[in-house]
């Protein structure tokens, strides 16, 4: 066991005015299995960089362990896998990787294989074990569930559980229930870390956030009260003061003493009061930062003139000569959640393009309405770029609530304003959910949405579907996400 000690730690990227971190510290023991959590564009990446040396910064990082970020960068995919593994570590020992591949279910012929002909999950659970095949190192990896489909995560979580000395960044909720035993924060003011899994630190946060309101607000009103009490008392005062200079109703000289004293008196009680609401002022400051900005979402879906939407009746697709998907059946109709479930290549994209009109070779019977209209949200990303502004335009949406969205879904105003292709693989997915909350349509299909969305996220899209029930149907691995939302599921 080790500590890694990081104190004062303040940095920004080369020509930002804002500090991704400003004076943070904590510590960090080597034996933990540790999520790394929060909100998109916090730095959870940035920190890991920093870890492994890549930006200078202020503050200071010691540590008396090497560090290994995953995923690695595979220089030649058309590689043999054991000649990327090879690249990765020269000096690794054969039996070691044969144990790791093996507790990953991954056979032992695929190192015979090109890279590139490798499944996404293959070449994840091949990286994985690749890095755990490192001796004395401390393990950063960066969400490794991004194409893992819902088996292969379980795996690759229960696999992880046995190991420890790593930093874990994922936003599903379940895989890090499962494995970790500590969990490390990046909040709006602060970085914390505690002991339990994510659902423990959640736990926390809410009992801590339900705390901090209810305290604000009896402050608020003892502030308005006090406030109220100041004023009282010192108009009692100046008017006490006033009546030195005058007479009593009989006609007798005013004892200029005791209204001196009596007022003194009371311009020390409205002092003393003043002095209160200062100190229940800056107290009610101190609270309220943390409090993650989880507006609720709205949708207004079309209603269709009809309840069947879609249906497809004994479909098999095919790419070439090669079948992707065999003899499904299943209908869409007005209200229905739809999650489409299987192992990766099971042909669930296949099926979202086919009825989303893309012209796929297919056999068997397909029905939708001509007059259906359909907003889709593609796993891709890469075409993104430009401002918000030029996108909503380009894309007939309405500019100010598409951005209203993104603000609730934690963009700051200033993010607003960057160039798209700049944001991060979280808010480049957000980017699209927004758009397809904002398209006047009948039916959403969303392909793997939540890839790289933080976790907080995630929560508010759950409530904005549970509460609305719009007709969608949708791809997502992850487990907890489906598990509330979905009305059906399809398995593939």
């Amino acid at each position: 066991m080790s500590l890694i000690n990081v104190t004062n730690l303040t940095f920004a990227y080369e020509g930002s005015y804002d500090n991704i971190f400003e004076n943070v510290s904590f510590q960090i023991d080597t034996d933990w299995k540790l999520g790394f959590t929060g909100r998109n564009g916090r730095g959870k990446t940035s920190f890991l960089n920093l870890l492994l040396g890549k930006y200078e910064y202020s503050g200071n990082i010691s540590a008396h362990v090497s560090f290994e970020y995953f995923p690695f960068h595979v220089e030649n995919k058309q590689s043999n896998t054991i000649e990327v593994i090879n690249d990765i570590f020269p000096d690794y020992i054969h039996w070691k990787l044969m144990r790791e591949l093996s507790l990953l279910k991954v056979s032992d012929d695929i190192l015979y294989r090109s890279f590139d002909s490798l499944s996404n999950g293959e070449q994840t659970k091949v990286l994985l074990a690749a890095l755990f095949i490192k001796d004395n190192s401390f393990l950063l990896i960066d969400e490794p569930t991004n194409h893992l489909d819902m088996t292969a995560r379980k795996l690759v979580s229960d696999y992880l559980k046995t190991k420890s000395g790593y930093i874990l960044v994922s936003h599903d909720r379940s895989f890090l229930d499962n494995c970790v035993d500590h969990t490390l924060s990046i909040n709006k003011t602060n970085i914390e870390i505690q002991k339990g899994n994510f659902s423990a630190w959640w736990e926390n946060k809410m009992r801590q956030d339900n705390f901090e309101r209810a305290e604000n607000e009896k402050l608020r009103r003892d502030i308005k009260r006090l406030s109220g009490s100041a004023k009282r008392t010192g108009n009692w005062s100046h008017e006490v003061e006033k009546t030195k200079n005058g007479t009593r109703n009989s006609g007798s000289k005013v004892d200029k003493g005791y209204i001196g004293h009596k007022a003194a008196k009371m311009m020390k009680r409205s002092k003393s009061i003043e002095q209160r609401q200062l100190s229940a002022i800056d107290e009610k400051s101190k609270l309220l930062k943390n409090i993650e900005n989880s507006d609720s979402l709205e949708i207004s879906q079309l209603d269709f003139h009809k309840n069947l939407l879609a249906e497809l009746d004994h479909v098999s697709i095919y790419y070439g000569e090669k079948m992707v998907c065999e003899d499904i059946s299943f209908t869409i109709e007005q209200g229905m959640r739809i999650a489409l479930a299987g192992k990766n290549g099971s042909g669930k994209s296949s099926i979202i393009k086919l009825i989303c009109s893309e012209d796929l070779n297919y056999t068997g019977n397909f029905m939708k309405d001509s007059q259906l209209k359909i907003s889709y949200v593609s796993q891709d990303t890469s075409h993104l770029y430009g401002n918000l502004s030029d996108y909503a335009v380009n894309n007939g949406i309405d500019e100010s609530l598409f951005k209203s969205i993104l603000r609730k879904l934690d963009f700051s105003r200033v993010q607003l304003e960057k160039d798209i292709s700049d944001f991060s693989g979280g808010q480049k997915k957000k980017v699209l959910i927004a758009k397809s909350l904002s398209e006047n349509v009948h039916l959403h299909i969303w392909d793997e949405p939540l890839n790289f969305i933080d976790i907080i996220s995630r929560m508010q899209i759950e409530e904005l579907l549970l509460e609305y029930a719009p007709t969608i149907l949708f791809v997502e691995h992850d487990r907890e996400f489906c598990n509330n939302v979905a009305t059906e599921i399809i398995d593939l």
